[in-house]
């Protein structure tokens, strides 16, 4: 028995705050969601009927007052096998989770291209790699992304434009269930379900890395707006008159604070046209104080744009990551640290900012989470 429409939003509260907060008893998650007793044991036995909630053995209450015995309610966690896929333009990063998003396997999977072709190709290569027993598939893509209808709308450094990647991948992977997201905002969703932003009702999660991305949960869903471009932090204007940006603004974010950005900014200082990112850390780091300087400038930057993140929203808890700071975190978490506490205001300034590095697997674990959460949240 699998979980279907017929699992009410009752259901999927309880499973949800079992899944986030377990081994928990039946009366925190009563009180938790304001429920009766009643109601929260009418949800839970067809959940642990299909094999995804498990009773625990009792445990004996001690002290004045003391009840009866209770029996904590805990997520089977191997009964779902979820593969989760993140795709960059030459290569395919791949894991299998359990329910609770814990990473079992990781696998790689070079690109010879990045079309539609090659990629779905190497899906398909990938998921044998990763081995038999996979129920559920889900992929996160760099682009604009119909997350209903597994639509990969506009893709622009895959060169996409309107692939139904869910639909493509189903068909040749016979997988029930295969989920599609945006790279950053299932990052985003990993951070809030299974990360530093458990419980949280508002997360802002900003990535540095090749652009600059920016998810945001408010009130405890995401938020994407009107147009489904909500947090496009990359582009918000943080100098004024400042370089010409590829959206046609100019003096955003992503102009000086992408690890591109950087990198060009420290080859015209070096005349070193071929320099890499390692490269580029390794100077500043050498004592280059011009290179420094463009880390800084760019750490600064990204402070002054979470500030505004957080004087606009008041987000409980803002994770700054990506591949940028991954690789130069002692040269930017000291001058993002000190612009956002400089720039926010008032109470704002209570967020609480997570500076972490991310690997490829950890991308690939978003994924796999918004196939977790399609499980679940299908059903409502």
């Amino acid at each position: 028995m699998y979980l279907d429409n017929s699992l009410p939003p009752a259901g999927v509260a309880v499973f949800y705050t079992v899944l986030t907060q377990g081994p928990v008893s039946r009366r925190h998650v009563a009180r938790h969601l304001g429920l009766s007793m009643t109601m929260v044991a009418k949800v839970t036995r067809p959940l642990i009927d299909a094999g995804y909630l498990e009773e625990l053995p009792d445990k004996e209450r001690t002290g004045p007052g003391a009840g009866r015995p209770a029996s904590p309610l805990a997520v089977r966690t191997h009964r779902e096998r979820i593969a989760g896929i993140k795709v960059t333009v030459n290569e395919l990063t791949g894991v299998t989770t359990d329910l609770t998003a814990q990473i079992r396997e990781e696998e790689r999977v070079p690109l010879p291209s990045c079309t539609v072709h090659e990629v779905i190709a190497g899906i398909g290569t990938l998921l044998d790699k990763l081995g038999g027993g996979i129920t559920r598939l889900g992929l996160s893509v760099p682009g604009d992304v119909d997350r209903r209808a597994g639509l990969v709308r506009h893709a622009p450094m895959l060169g996409w434009h309107d692939v139904p990647l869910g639909d493509l991948v189903a068909t040749i992977t016979r997988l029930p269930s295969v989920s599609v997201e945006n790279d950053v905002k299932a990052l985003t969703a990993s951070e809030h379900w299974f990360g530093v932003g458990v419980g949280a009702t508002s997360l802002v999660l900003v990535t540095v890395g090749t652009g600059i991305g920016c998810g945001l949960i408010l009130g405890g869903s995401p938020l994407g707006g009107a147009y489904g471009v909500a947090g496009e932090l990359g582009h918000a204007t943080v100098e004024l008159g400042g370089k010409p940006c590829y959206c046609g603004g100019s003096g955003c974010l992503e102009t000086i604070a992408s690890t591109d950005a950087i990198v060009s900014a420290i080859r015209q200082q070096t005349g070193e046209a071929h320099l890499t990112l390692e490269q580029a850390v390794a100077h500043a780091r050498s004592g280059d104080a011009a290179a420094r300087e463009v880390f800084e400038k760019a750490a600064n930057a990204v402070g002054v744009g979470i500030s505004t993140v957080a004087n606009l929203l008041g987000p409980e808890q803002i994770v700054v990551t990506g591949e940028g700071l991954a690789a130069a975190r002692d040269l930017m978490e000291p001058a993002v640290r000190t612009a956002f506490a400089t720039q926010t205001i008032g109470s704002a300034a209570r967020a609480r900012l997570t500076v972490r590095e991310t690997s490829f697997p950890d991308w690939a674990r978003g994924a796999a989470v918004i196939a977790i959460q399609d499980l679940i949240t299908t059903s409502r």
